[in-house]
């Protein structure tokens, strides 16, 4: 949700990984590339949605390699959204697929349980769901780290395929910004926030994205809001499912949730979250560094699009020998349509 006026600086190495070595990708071997994964089981789970306050009941099952993430409407005939970032056809508060010319066919707040999955390692899956939004849990990606451990992760014999930033892509609006940069092999990510509200403040967080780092870093982040802002949510039909079970709500200097916060700056790292999941829609791995003043699920997306939209801005991965027999692929995800 989080989506409010903040400013930030860039800086701060994450204090809690000082004196760990950074953890690479978590299924990106080599250069790059490893094999694909799915998962080895079908898992069930029902919540509310965040913004409906509707029920929702959401199954995650196993998918052929090279089909990527596919969200299934099972209350519309199994009608199939690619979750790609040319799919995202709304960003209030939220990241919104729909297939093109198909509206009804929108399914919301798609973010965490994305940033699960690319966090787990899991490149092919089906996400079926039997209403216009996921659920929003206890609004992080914790349960579905825990839905996706219990359903166990399969190894596919298909290399993954990555693609590395070649040169600097910004967008920006107003103060925001966001940029995918050149980096080292791997990713890294380093987000800066600022609230007027002083239970938040100023915060800033760099790291590298790995399967450790976000289990024990990101994964147990909560979306978050003010406590103004929750009635003029409610009136232009948002935030309806949410309470202090699934959202941290701040007021001034307090943190109304009764058991306070899960880490001291849940809310940068919440913003890092969200980011890994909208990016995770490129449908592909990325290699390079993604530095963001003042992040939004529109700016995510738009930093997507302007990535895919020259060619020269970005390149295929370096095959290691141990995968230069395999013939790579780039996702369908990251062609511009």
């Amino acid at each position: 949700m989080d989506g409010l006026p903040h400013n930030l600086r860039l800086q701060t190495i994450d204090p809690m990984m000082a004196g760990n070595p950074l953890v690479a990708g978590p299924v990106i071997a080599g250069h790059g590339f490893g094999m694909q994964h799915t998962l080895r089981a079908a898992i069930s789970c029902v919540g509310v949605g965040l913004h409906s306050g509707h029920r929702v009941a959401l199954t995650l099952r196993p998918a052929p390699a090279n089909s990527g993430i596919v969200v299934r409407r099972t209350d519309l005939g199994g009608l199939e959204i690619p979750a790609r970032f040319d799919h995202v056809v709304d960003t209030r508060l939220c990241t919104v697929l729909a297939r093109p010319g198909a509206p009804e066919s929108r399914v919301g707040t798609v973010e965490h349980v994305m940033a699960a999955l690319a966090g787990c390692g899991v490149h092919n899956a089906v996400l079926e769901v039997d209403g216009p939004e996921l659920p929003i849990l206890d609004g992080s990606a914790r349960d579905f780290v825990f839905l996706i451990d219990c359903a166990g992760i399969v190894g596919q014999d298909v290399p993954v395929g990555a693609i590395e930033v070649a040169r600097v892509v910004r967008v920006s609006h107003g103060e925001s910004f966001a940029e995918l940069r050149p980096g080292p092999h791997g990713f890294d990510m380093s987000v800066s926030i600022d609230f007027d509200a002083a239970a938040i403040g100023r915060q800033a967080l760099t790291l590298r994205l790995g399967a450790s780092v976000f289990r024990n870093r990101l994964a147990r982040a909560r979306t978050f809001t003010l406590a103004s802002e929750v009635k003029y949510l409610r009136e232009a039909g948002l935030a309806r499912g949410g309470s202090l079970d699934n959202a941290v709500v701040v007021d001034g200097p307090a943190v109304l949730n009764p058991g306070g916060l899960r880490m001291p700056d849940e809310f940068v790292r919440h913003k890092l979250l969200d980011a890994v999941g909208d990016l995770a829609l490129a449908g592909t791995v990325l290699h390079g560094r993604y530095v963001a003043n003042r992040p939004s699920h529109a700016l995510n997306n738009r930093l997507l699009r302007a990535l895919f939209d020259d060619a020269a801005n970005w390149r295929l991965a370096p095959t290691p020998e141990s995968v230069a027999g395999w013939q790579t692929r780039l996702p369908a995800a990251a062609a511009p349509v």
